[in-house]
């Protein structure tokens, strides 16, 4: 049974889209919604527009400056190396980008409201992932409750890769009918490199994020869990 409408918060990379997948599968109407936050790597902004097209889903893209004025993340500091780790949470990695998670969820909350829609889905995961303490799932819990308790709404958060490893994500990607679209078009790499297209994907095959989804990939094949 399908319900009625859902907000994917939507980066143009592989979990955003294989929940964009898996949300048109299960929902009458979709709508994505797509942050500039003048991260360095904005060829996911391109892809993002893009894919929403190849699937034929309304795609919002909100401008974020606040990040960019406090240049507290590697994806936004292009003189610092993702690889480090945080300059001021040094038991974080680099890239991590303090409270984006919080201002992209309120922000997708209040337009899940103006447009009347009952679920927003994201690609946060706590199996798979870089560490960052804003893809667990008291976080969103807490957050849901807090806008929902500030709004006088009832809009749930979904996240169907929580618990999944990204060969798992691969394999979910695939039973939704969008492997090929995740391959070919998602961009993850942290150096916006898309020079290449890897069997897994584009990038430069070397950041964290390439590693991850390399790496995630060679254990969907190995596993055989395709």
């Amino acid at each position: 049974m399908k319900h009625k409408s859902a907000l994917v918060v939507f980066s143009g990379g592989q979990d955003s889209t294989t929940c964009l997948g898996w949300a048109k599968n299960r929902y009458d109407h979709v709508e994505t919604i797509t942050f500039d936050y003048h991260q360095k790597h904005a060829i996911e902004i391109q892809q993002a527009q893009e894919i929403a097209n190849i699937l034929n889903v309304p795609n919002y893209v909100l401008e974020i400056n606040i990040f960019a004025q406090l240049d507290d993340s590697a994806l936004i500091d292009a003189s610092q190396d993702i690889n480090a780790r945080h300059k001021n949470r040094p038991n974080l990695p680099a890239s991590f980008v303090p409270n984006r998670n919080a201002i992209f969820f309120t922000t997708a909350h209040a337009y899940a409201q103006k447009m009347g829609l009952d679920h927003i889905i994201t690609g946060i995961n706590q199996t798979d992932y870089s560490g960052y303490p804003d893809c667990r799932i008291p976080f969103i819990e807490s957050l849901e409750k807090a806008l929902n308790l500030g709004s006088e709404s009832d809009i749930k958060f979904l996240y169907p890769l929580i618990h999944l490893t990204k060969a798992e994500t691969f394999k979910m990607a695939q039973k939704e009918g969008i492997l090929d679209t995740v391959i070919k078009e998602t961009h993850t790499c942290y150096n916006g490199d898309r020079s290449k297209l890897h069997d897994w994907g584009y990038g430069c095959d070397a950041c964290p994020a390439c590693e991850l989804r390399k790496k995630g990939w060679k254990e969907y094949l190995e596993n055989d869990i395709k």
